[in-house]
């Protein structure tokens, strides 16, 4: 089965260029005001043009409300939701109705315990994302550039759907996908010279790197 992967956080058609041609099956603008990878409806809704037919785009919130996801829709149109918050199960469904979309939920892992949080969302989200726990103190939920402890997705169960972010770059993706042998893997901050710049050649190295440990060419 081909790896998924998806370039997060993008803000200019350069970096949205850079992704497609790179190979990306998935571009996700961010909508949240405290990031530095912050965008707006109509920003992305241009950009996303250029991924038709190329890749999927993916809307990522945190803790949205209607009227926001409302915008995001009808602007963007989106092929997924990503909810990067404390959204219950209760509210990926209610998202879910409401927009007819597939919705990826974002889990915070730091250590086994947080393995625990997964059950409740298996049959109502369509896939998760993994990332790390954000350091102390920190006002993003990701893109914190932290990795976690990969280890402990070896108890995870087979058929759970995911992709691996956090942390991630070109130095280390191989020894990421080693260890967990994850279906998708997102990265963001590991392609970005400065907080919400991303950087065409650490685009590419990141691919390329893909490439090598999947023995891709």
């Amino acid at each position: 089965m081909a790896l998924d992967i998806k370039i997060c956080g993008l803000k200019t058609s350069e970096a949205v260029a850079a992704a497609l041609d790179c190979g990306a099956s998935h571009i996700g603008f961010i909508f949240f005001a405290k990031s530095p990878r912050n965008i707006d409806p109509e920003t992305a809704g241009r950009l996303r043009g250029a991924a038709r037919g190329r890749a999927n785009v993916v809307a990522v919130t945190v803790d949205a409300d209607d009227a926001m996801l409302d915008a995001i829709v009808k602007t963007v149109e989106p092929d997924m939701l990503q909810l990067h918050g404390s959204e219950t199960p209760e509210r990926v469904t209610e998202i879910k109705a409401r927009y007819g979309l597939p919705v990826m939920k974002a889990l915070s892992i730091r250590d086994a315990t947080d393995l625990d949080a997964i059950p409740p969302y298996i049959g109502l989200a369509d896939r998760l994302l993994f990332d790390a726990k954000p350091p102390k103190g920190a006002e993003l939920p990701g893109g914190n550039g932290v990795a976690f402890d990969w280890s402990v997705l070896a108890a995870l169960d087979g058929n759970v759907d995911y992709m691996l972010s956090g942390g991630l770059n070109a130095g280390n993706i191989a020894e990421a996908l080693r260890q967990t042998n994850a279906p998708g893997i997102d990265v963001s901050s590991g392609v970005e010279i400065a907080p919400g710049e991303k950087d065409v050649r650490l685009i590419e190295e990141f691919f390329r790197a893909v490439r090598a440990a999947t023995n891709r060419s």
